[in-house]
């Protein structure tokens, strides 16, 4: 363990009036999200003072705060968020973080721009934590970072954010890869398939405006349809039949899971499916989409989503025990939120105190090629431990390499699957 003295906490000076003021414009603004898809530990807060404290025990305790989808169209990237969070957390505690352990007080979201706000609200201005994993929703990330974070020295980290205009907030970090590669590799798809035109479909919200438009910038053919969907419609019949109309190549969705499975289930209600080649971003791929949509309709659709080195042992590890304790398949997302939280704590682990300006100081070191690669949270604290300082440490997790950049942007790992029989399979991966 480090020398730090982690008992010497600054307490920093949150601003808290503008935290109300930010949710002015708001109300128009869907929550964004990246793919398919219990309470938190509950924090210290509401008294003004430190989340750190000392247990019966003596040694102390760390307390970041999560902000993630546990209700609304997101849901599904919460649940398996918390099945990562639940096997990193005890991966951590099992070894120790700055001579204590780690808790995560969470909230709710709701997948909503202002339920995200309202939940970081508590846990930064209440509960004062220097840390704050979240969110799902790239808009939802993006308004909790310029509503409540920003100028704030609280470190914000999201575990499946994944719009390009994360980029343009170098201190909102994030696991995922940044979706403009993944734009970039359907617009790929479509030109090798020889599709000269295409109708693009996309939430309305930052995730589908921005990940569409890294579309639109990287296809090579003619964009003969280009328009917005609401989030939570019971009906997209008015899109399906536009896009039916113009009878371009490829039909690209840039949506939501359960706003896509009621999409294919009506364009094959209206006869229509077999008109285009169908292409998609991560949430075409999931068992709600293949759940509702009739057998065999959906075949030879394409999607790209953020994968992980399937190979790697660290992530076959994390797979076992996931399987063992949820009796299924984590996805990339579990992965990402798993990393989310040992990052976390190997920052706490790094840093000399625990505060947001000092985590912010080493979060990134830790994620670095330049020092010694750790594939687990145990191999990268024993460095810290050793006295290695934060750059010593290259911690590549079971999402892959992450290895953070100025822009808060990790290296990540692309992978194409197609339909096949009713099923995905994959057909190959893409560095993002």
């Amino acid at each position: 363990m480090n020398d730090h003295d982690k008992s010497s906490i600054d307490r920093r000076s949150v601003i808290k009036a503008a935290a109300s003021a930010g949710l002015v414009g708001l109300a128009g603004c869907s929550g964004g999200a990246p793919d398919e898809g219990d309470g938190g530990d509950g924090g210290d807060g509401g008294d003004g003072e430190s989340t750190d404290t000392s247990t019966d025990s003596g040694s102390e305790t760390y307390t970041i705060g999560m902000v993630d989808s546990l209700s609304g169209s997101l849901s599904a990237f919460g649940q398996r968020n918390q099945r990562g969070k639940e096997i990193a957390l005890d991966d951590v505690n099992s070894v120790g973080v700055g001579g204590g352990e780690l808790e995560i007080s969470q909230q709710d979201d709701q997948s909503t721009s202002q339920g995200g706000v309202s939940a970081a609200q508590t846990l930064v201005n209440q509960e004062e934590v220097p840390l704050l994993i979240g969110t799902v929703g790239s808009g939802v990330s993006t308004a909790i970072h310029e509503s409540v974070v920003q100028n704030t020295d609280v470190v914000q980290i999201s575990q499946n954010s994944t719009s390009p205009n994360l980029t343009n907030f170098p201190d909102l970090l994030r696991m995922p890869p940044a979706g403009k590669a993944q734009a970039e590799a359907i617009s790929t798809l479509l030109d090798e398939d020889g599709n000269e035109s295409a109708a693009l479909a996309w939430i309305n919200n930052d995730y589908g405006q921005s990940v569409g438009e890294a579309f639109i910038e990287a296809y090579d053919g003619e964009i003969v349809y280009n328009e917005p969907h609401d989030q939570g419609q019971s009906s997209y019949s008015s899109t399906i039949s536009s896009m039916a109309n113009t009878d371009a190549d490829a039909w690209v969705f840039i949506t939501y899971q359960p706003e896509f499975a009621t999409m294919s289930q009506e364009a094959f209600d209206l006869g229509v499916t077999d008109q285009a080649a169908w292409y998609g971003g991560d949430s075409v791929k999931g068992p709600k989409v293949l759940e509702s949509a009739p057998e065999g309709s959906l075949d030879g659709m394409k999607a790209v989503v953020p994968s992980v080195p399937q190979d790697a042992e660290n992530y076959q590890a994390f797979v076992s025990e996931f399987e063992e304790r949820f009796g299924e398949e984590p996805t990339s997302w579990s992965a990402y939120a798993y990393d989310a939280v040992v990052v976390s704590a190997l920052a706490i682990e790094a840093a000399d105190e625990f505060t947001g300006s000092a985590l912010m100081e080493v979060v990134r070191d830790v994620t670095r090629p330049e020092g010694e690669e750790a594939t687990t949270y145990e191999d990268a604290h024993e460095i810290l431990a050793n006295g290695g300082s934060p750059s010593d440490v290259d911690y590549t997790g079971v999402s892959g390499p992450i290895d953070l950049d100025e822009n808060g942007d990790p290296v990540g790992l692309l992978q194409v699957f197609e339909v096949v029989d009713h099923a995905y399979e994959s057909s190959g991966f893409i560095e993002g």
